[in-house]
């Protein structure tokens, strides 16, 4: 079964309009909802953006059925003994719904602005393959952590989603990750690197413009590709049968989950008749439309 998931980068919009858009996602037939990290709206000086795990928070307690995430939490933010902590009490206070998402930073011009992380990549994929492992004794995973098992244990199984497209960060992919997700500005390198993740399920986020029912077509590509051109292949534009089209080839790809970014910054209609029309054509028919 493919699932959905609302991508919902916390810029420009209030906690209470995320929330919102997360009410009108959960009724619309999406499985989850992901946002992002970043101490500063990227390529946005002086944008308002949330923190993430304070999100995520927010909106687990305000739904009752989404799963909640992100792509991805940058690892130079958050020591591993916090995180695993925090993930911790938010599967537990979302009774189960948390998944843990991460990644090695993709905005390094932050760390340099707030004095955080590094701006070697090489050294921030290595930093987060010894964090991974970090966070799996805290969770009590490796049966040598001994003292380092933090209390209270998981009552719920959190997954673990890594993000990038790096031979290390595929490395780590294959020996830690339960999701591996591909950004949308790379998603033509799906076909290469789709056999790299190893056992682990792809997910892929894709940019949309979903050009509604009695709307201009043209017009919203145009909107579209004016906003979000840059993605390449990462933005689709279309009617609901387009998209589908589109998302069942995904799927022939072994791609098991979206993360559908609306170019339209996800209003409630676009939700509701993307759920009426696109998710509601996978449903129940494994990777195949009806």
């Amino acid at each position: 079964m493919v699932e959905w998931y609302l991508f919902m980068p916390q810029v420009r919009l209030s906690a209470a309009d995320i929330a919102e858009r997360a009410g009108h996602a959960e009724a619309s037939g999406f499985d989850g909802m992901a946002f992002i990290d970043h101490l500063e709206a990227p390529g946005l000086a002086g944008e308002s953006i949330w923190e993430a795990m304070g999100i995520a928070t927010w909106v687990a307690a305000k739904t009752e059925r989404l799963r909640i995430g992100h792509l991805v939490l940058c690892d130079a933010f958050r020591h591993p003994a916090v995180l695993a902590k925090q993930a911790v009490t938010l599967s537990d206070a979302s009774n189960g719904r948390f998944e843990l998402g991460l990644g090695a930073g993709s905005w390094p011009a932050e760390f340099t602005r707030f004095g955080v992380g590094q701006q070697d990549p090489i050294a921030r994929v290595e930093q987060l393959g010894r964090h991974l492992a970090l966070i799996r004794q805290y969770w009590g995973d490796d049966e040598s952590a001994g003292e380092a098992v933090q209390e209270p244990r998981r009552s719920h199984p959190i997954p673990l989603v890594l993000g990038g497209t790096g031979p290390r960060m595929m490395e780590l992919v294959r020996r830690y990750a339960d999701w591996w997700n591909l950004p949308a500005n790379h998603i033509d390198k799906l076909p290469k690197l789709a056999s790299a993740a190893g056992a682990a399920r792809v997910s892929v986020q894709q940019m949309v413009g979903f050009a509604r029912a009695g709307s201009d077509p043209n017009t919203v590509r145009e909107v579209s590709k004016r906003r979000f051109g840059n993605l390449g292949s990462g933005l689709v534009c279309g009617d609901a049968d387009e998209l589908i089209a589109h998302f069942t080839g995904l799927a022939a790809q072994r791609v098991e989950r979206f993360y559908v970014w609306f170019a339209d910054f996800a209003v409630p209609e676009s939700l509701h008749e993307f759920g009426e029309s696109v998710i509601k054509s996978f449903a129940g028919a494994g990777d195949a439309p009806r």
